[in-house]
């Protein structure tokens, strides 16, 4: 309480009169979130529950839950919410995956909208002239995005799935760039702490800072005038306007002025992709997640079948034991996404090998119960038959039966910092997702090989993991996360949280996180794990590293006819709310 005191009486000396008021308001509608989750009371529904990183797109899309809804609806809505009022992650100028469960239908479909590489991308394009990748290049320049998928992600899942049209969806969005939204301290930090990146092009200096160059202050209001004529022409024209209307030829433009690829024909080609999740089962659980050119889904399965091995529970949340057992299944399952995972429209990825019971026994039996395995003698194993740390994710659940899982990205905080001139909208820099040159690190140090090599058109590899948990053929779990290459870690651990250690959804969600990932050798930890549990880990040769925060999971759970969702605290604006 006296946190949230403190937190509205600073936001008050700071404002202008009229900011204040409003930011008061969404603060105190807010207010429930912050104190639940330092009781880590769960927020209860009967009727509908909506997770998000923004409490005002929680609200916008509740209220389409309220106005009779689906689940879907309001996805799109919370997307379209999310890519105005949290840009260093929301977005229409990236993409992602959404995981849609319908238990009427008894079906759980994945739509993959990530981003694809322009026709004119080569192979070495990130190659300096000593044939080193250059990572300024992949990470900062117009080289670095990719053809964004997320308009036509969301428009194809309201189309086969939704109730309400295009423009219902996106006009709480239109509203809140047009007439905009009160700065919240992490809106304002982070254009801070990203001054020196974002100011270097003067499209986004324009969008994200005051015309003499100043910040926006806590309280104040925020108005995007480009992004909201952009939201306006795709609501009233459709999806087909990012492609082939007057948005495209604002990125055609921006390219060519730019040396970058992206041309009219990559976006006017690009297509979302309807495919079949990754499933696998744990402990009489059924788990849906991404399939590729996700490898979080494929892992995250990998890994608990790994698992389901031990007696988990008997072992204790967080105890040594469990730790050691988790980071070696880690480890072993991170190898093999370093060799086998790409975009299976491209490359063959033993999906069925990877996802079985009996690989993950055979790989069992390479974990020494008591020390931990050193990275530089593993390797990745023979299965038979042959992501951005800015992430963002959320949950929603309706009274229909109809369950949503939606990651989506434009990887790096604020992407390649780039705003398209007169669109209003940031790049991604999902090209630095592929490896630029296999074997070495990308910018979350994971390695990547042959699988995930720069080619036309194709989908580079990811970590986000949407997955709905199933329990008798109806929705249980519902959860994601971002964190880059921490998003599979983190997914797994809510999940072995609920089902092997039997926290309510919000310690759950709340709980210390793990992390190893293989390359580099370290056990990465978050404070609040034992310094005892510390201290035997470092006795059975982990390179214990404690580390900033990991990942910001959003999740709803469904159990006794009741709706529980947890958001997670260490996303400041993060909201659950029910009805």
């Amino acid at each position: 309480m006296y946190r949230l005191f403190f937190r509205l009486m600073m936001t008050w000396r700071t404002a202008t009169t009229l900011g204040a008021l409003l930011l008061l308001f969404s603060a105190l509608a807010h207010s429930a979130s912050i104190l639940e989750g330092e009781r880590m009371t769960p927020v209860p529904g009967k009727e509908g529950m909506v997770v998000t990183s923004h409490f005002l797109a929680t609200e916008s899309a509740l209220e389409v839950l309220k106005m009779g809804g689906n689940a879907i609806d309001a996805a799109v809505t919370a997307a379209f919410s999310l890519a105005v009022t949290q840009p260093r992650s929301g977005n229409i100028g990236g993409g992602g995956f959404m995981l849609i469960s319908s238990e009427k239908r008894d079906e759980v479909v994945a739509i993959d909208y990530r981003e694809k590489a322009p026709n004119k991308a080569s192979v070495d394009m990130f190659l300096d002239a000593k044939g080193d990748a250059d990572t300024e290049v992949s990470r900062y320049s117009h080289l670095s995005a990719g053809v964004p998928g997320t308009v036509a992600g969301l428009a194809l899942a309201l189309q086969k799935y939704g109730t309400i049209s295009l423009a219902e969806a996106m006009a709480p969005a239109i509203k809140l760039a047009e007439q905009g939204f009160i700065v919240t301290p992490r809106f304002s930090e982070g254009l801070k702490e990203k001054e020196k990146m974002l100011k270097k092009w003067d499209s986004t200096r324009k969008v994200f800072y005051k015309a003499d160059g100043g910040f926006y202050e806590p309280g104040e209001l925020f108005i995007q005038k480009d992004l909201a004529a952009t939201l306006k022409r795709i609501a009233e024209h459709g999806a087909q306007e990012f492609y082939t209307g007057k948005t495209a030829e604002l990125m055609a433009a921006e390219m060519a002025k730019h040396g970058g690829l992206i041309s009219r024909g990559d976006m006017k080609n690009y297509t979302p992709v309807i495919r079949k999740p990754v499933h696998g089962t744990y402990r009489g659980y059924d788990i849906y997640s991404m399939s590729p050119p996700s490898s979080g889904g494929v892992h995250v399965v990998e890994i608990l079948n790994i698992l389901e091995g031990y007696p988990i529970a008997e072992y204790g949340h967080n105890s040594a034991q469990t730790i050691h057992l988790m980071a070696e299944a880690m480890k072993l399952a991170y190898a093999d996404r370093s060799l086998y995972l790409g975009d299976a429209d491209f490359v063959k990825v033993p999906l069925k090998g990877l996802t079985s019971k009996d690989y993950a026994a055979s790989l069992r039996k390479e974990i020494d119960p008591a020390k931990a395995t050193p990275s530089s003698r593993i390797r990745p194993g023979a299965p038979l038959p042959y992501e951005s740390n800015e992430t963002t994710h959320f949950s929603i659940v309706d009274k229909f039966g109809n369950a949503v899982s939606n990651t989506y990205t434009i990887n790096f905080s604020y992407g390649s910092g780039i705003v398209v001139e007169g669109a209003g909208f940031l790049l991604n820099n999902e090209m630095d997702d592929f490896s630029a040159k296999p074997g070495v690190p990308n910018a979350y140090g994971l390695i990547g090989g042959e699988a995930n090599k720069i080619e036309p058109n194709k989908r580079m590899l990811s970590s986000m993991s949407p997955t709905i948990v199933k329990q008798n053929g109806k929705n249980f779990l519902v959860t994601g996360s971002p964190g880059g290459s921490r998003i599979i870690t983190t997914t797994l651990q809510v999940i072995m949280n609920v089902i092997d250690h039997g926290l309510n959804i919000q310690s759950a969600v709340a709980a210390p996180r793990v992390h190893h990932q293989w390359l580099p050798d370290e056990l990465r930890i978050e404070e609040g794990i034992s310094p005892d549990t510390i201290r035997i880990l470092q006795e059975e040769g982990y390179q214990v590293k404690q580390k900033s925060a990991m990942g910001a999971i959003q999740s709803v759970l469904i159990k006794g006819g009741m709706m529980y969702g947890a958001a997670d605290p260490r996303r400041s604006t993060a909201l659950a709310a029910g009805l």
